[in-house]
């Protein structure tokens, strides 16, 4: 049966749906813990007006199969502004709080530890597979692959009702060559970025941009007049797509607080969020908390998140696979007290930091050293 002109199918759940008209800005309805506003306009287009309050990725596949053969559109939701995310509370940001992600290289630890029979070492793995961390993205997917892995993760967390996380890792000259040398070139980082902001778009979400760049500079100033202009255009489309944009900016023994605050200036704090610390280091958080602040105060009242995924015992002597490091406390949302709002996990605990200390190439997971994480942890909270 095909809706009239000027009526409007919405459908809830599978095998549920009512009639309104086709002029309505949105039907709500409810069936249990099921609630949506998915409407077919003329038996041609289905189109979101308000996105799913509530709804499982399985009612929502079939929902749709109810409707096959209908030109699907999606219209993203109303797009927050820059003064907007500015001035929200973390609260708001972040809604419901941090998401975990779906298929990560820990959870499938996990199974093949318990499959292993190898119970304790599951169950040590799991305090790593069972905390929301950043998703990363970067020039080893290709843009159909991009794509796919921003959509599943917004999926479950939107699913979850909470927020998801992104780091964008593929400046050019990336790591000055060193261990996580690689990168996109100057032509590509643009449009790179613009697809990135368009999939996030209308969702919450939340992004950390280019992990070290900024700090790098100190270790290769070639590559700053290129560089800085590079993130200042990311932030400007991430941030004018509605994203929750934080520049990183090294950490609290890296490069001084008034020489950072002039880079992130320069790269277009003014138009984000905020700014990151700590990212895939090991100095505490009150240490961060200090330098954030300063930061902060330099920029125009910055906001800041602070990575405390491996930062549990303090700084080690090293960044690259520090031998004694334990995790830091689980991932929360702050209250909107202080300029922090949030404590991530943006590395992958488990995740090496390159072909140092024993450990095999960046990015590839550890299990020895992620064991060695949990074992001298000291507080979750």
């Amino acid at each position: 049966m095909s809706p009239s002109p000027e009526r409007a199918l919405v459908v809830c759940v599978p095998g549920w749906w009512t009639w309104t008209t086709a002029d309505a800005e949105c039907t709500v309805c409810s069936r249990g813990r099921f609630q949506g506003c998915l409407i077919a306009m003329s038996g041609q287009r289905l189109r979101w007006i308000v996105r799913v309050v509530a709804m499982t990725g399985a009612a929502a596949v079939v929902g749709v199969g109810l409707l096959q053969g209908m030109d699907v559109h999606a219209a993203p939701a109303k797009v927050p502004t820059v003064a907007q995310v500015q001035k929200a509370k973390p609260k708001t940001l972040f809604p419901g709080g941090l998401a975990t992600q779906p298929d990560t290289k820990a959870a499938s630890v996990v199974a093949d530890l318990k499959k292993a029979k190898r119970t304790a070492d599951a169950r040590a793995i799991a305090q790593i597979s069972s905390q929301p961390v950043a998703v990363w993205l970067g020039d080893w997917y290709t843009t159909a692959q991009l794509k796919n892995v921003i959509a599943k993760s917004l999926t479950t967390a939107e699913a979850q009702h909470r927020t998801a996380t992104f780091v964008t890792y593929a400046i050019p000259d990336r790591d000055c060559g060193d261990y996580s040398a690689g990168g996109l070139t100057a032509a590509q980082y643009g449009p790179w970025n613009r697809v990135i902001a368009a999939a996030l778009k209308g969702h919450r979400a939340a992004v950390i941009v280019e992990p070290d760049a900024l700090a790098m500079i100190s270790n290769c100033p070639s590559v700053e007049k290129t560089r800085v202009p590079l993130i200042k255009a990311a932030v400007s489309t991430l941030a004018g797509a509605g994203v929750t944009t934080y520049l990183d900016a090294g950490n609290s023994h890296w490069v001084d607080p008034a020489v950072m605050a002039s880079r992130l200036r320069a790269a277009g704090i003014a138009k984000a969020r905020g700014f990151a610390t700590n990212v895939s280091n090991y100095y505490p958080t009150t240490d961060e908390r200090a330098y954030g602040t300063k930061v902060s105060k330099l920029t125009g009242g910055s906001h800041f998140v602070i990575d405390v995924s491996r930062n549990g015992t303090g700084w080690k002597g090293t960044w690259c696979n520090a031998t004694g490091a334990g995790l830091g406390v689980n991932p929360r949302v702050g209250s909107g007290a202080t300029k922090v709002d949030a404590l991530l996990w943006v590395k992958t605990p488990g995740a090496s930091d390159g072909t140092c200390n024993g450990g095999p190439t960046a990015g590839t997971w550890w299990e020895d050293y992620a064991l060695a994480l949990v074992k001298n942890r000291t507080a979750t909270k």
